[in-house]
């Protein structure tokens, strides 16, 4: 995969590689900024202690993850300040 804005491997990371089964792994996203989202999409379990468990989802690390992650993260923006919005209207009318 072509180095670019979209796409980082540091093979120089002591945990390099981190996921088995791909080739070439995308670094850009090793923390997902989809980890607090249920829905994130990702391939995850939870711990028996709750925790979200995201080690073999591989979603932020392959070919498109970039792209899916930018219009996940755009679609729930938007919800937010929808959500808002509607909570700003809300309280304005009661006041």
């Amino acid at each position: 995969m072509e180095t670019s804005s979209k796409f980082f491997k540091n093979t120089g990371c002591e945990f390099y590689p981190c996921h088995e089964g791909i080739e070439d792994v995308n670094c850009l996203f090793c923390y997902c900024p989809l980890y607090h989202y249920e829905n994130c999409g990702g391939n995850f379990s939870y711990t028996e202690s709750g925790c979200k468990d995201c080690s073999v989802c591989l979603v932020p690390h392959k070919p498109g993850g970039y792209e899916y992650i930018v219009e996940f993260l755009s679609k729930a923006n938007k919800e937010v300040v929808n959500l808002l919005n509607e909570w700003r209207e809300k309280f304005c009318k009661m006041r």
